[in-house]
């Protein structure tokens, strides 16, 4: 089907794949930092069968190949298989950190025995998160996709696509982390015996749990700025910022599960089996105290 762009807009329309060449001593460093940390995590789900970080670890891969692709684009700057190889795998990546990360609340309240110190039913926790995750993931890949489709309308229509993307991680992750505050509140002020006993380090996975998610955010924040003042825009022109708000905020993310793991949570299967042992542990307690009185 030929392309029914107005003329008149063609003409008025400046687009380049990029406005600069891709540098390549940045993309090949960040290529090795993203493979280095992913390594390290596939290592840590392996030794540990924390499955929640397995959708992070993938996150990670897609860095890797998005820096990657990056490399590529050096040598063809007017490429479009390398410039889509590189700009869908960076865009979504967060998006996948994100639903580990929402992973994690929902198995810390478990393990914590906190399910009534939740604003939300703490089985639809994870579910409702990764929803919105899920949603987000889906419109800024499809709109990455669309961009690439050669043709000023659909770049346009991608371009918007995205922006509703990002705008809906950034509702998602406010939600995630007044739900996680609260429950932080919640928790300090009548804490369960889990909670007490120091269980797992809740407190210092929920703290993680804000730093990381305040990264993505200013992330998510900037791609939105970046995509809203298009493709002529100061700050999709200029590299520096994708690598200062970007690249090194994600690096950092990733580097802070690597230092405080989380791997001492419980699924809800573990964590129903554990109440089930601490009240046939009671019962038997109760028994042998009982025969000891008679």
């Amino acid at each position: 089907m030929a392309d029914q762009t107005d003329p008149e807009r063609l003409s008025d329309f400046d687009f380049a794949l990029y406005r600069y060449t891709p540098s390549l001593p940045a993309a090949a460093i960040s290529t090795a930092v993203f493979a280095i940390l992913t390594l390290i995590h596939a290592w840590r789900i392996y030794k540990t069968k924390a499955i929640y970080f397995v959708a992070f670890t993938i996150g990670g891969l897609f860095q890797t190949i998005g820096y990657a692709g990056r490399i590529w684009s050096h040598y063809d700057t007017e490429g479009v298989p390398a410039f889509v190889l590189q700009a869908i795998p960076i865009l979504v990546a967060p998006a996948l950190y994100a639903a580990s990360i929402y992973m994690i609340l929902g198995r810390l309240i478990r393990t914590l025995h906190a399910d009534h110190l939740s604003i939300l039913p703490v089985k639809w926790v994870t579910t409702i998160f990764v929803a919105g995750d899920v949603v987000s993931f889906t419109l800024q890949g499809g709109g990455g996709g669309i961009q690439s489709g050669g043709s000023l309308e659909l770049y346009e229509l991608g371009e918007k696509i995205i922006i509703g993307g990002l705008i809906v991680q950034i509702v998602v992750f406010g939600f995630f982390v007044i739900t996680s505050v609260l429950f932080h509140r919640r928790i300090v002020r009548e804490p369960t015996q889990r909670a007490v006993e120091g269980y797992v380090p809740w407190k210092r996975h929920l703290w993680v749990l804000y730093g990381t998610s305040g990264l993505i955010l200013v992330r998510s924040v900037f791609r939105v700025i970046e995509y809203t003042q298009g493709n002529g825009g100061y700050l999709i022109s200029h590299e520096v910022f994708l690598y200062v708000f970007d690249t090194l905020l994600m690096v950092a993310v990733m580097v802070a599960f690597a230092v405080w793991y989380v791997d001492d949570l419980e699924s809800k299967k573990g964590v129903a089996k554990d109440r089930e042992a601490l009240g046939s542990s009671d019962g038997t307690l109760m028994d042998e105290f009982g025969r000891r009185e008679s």
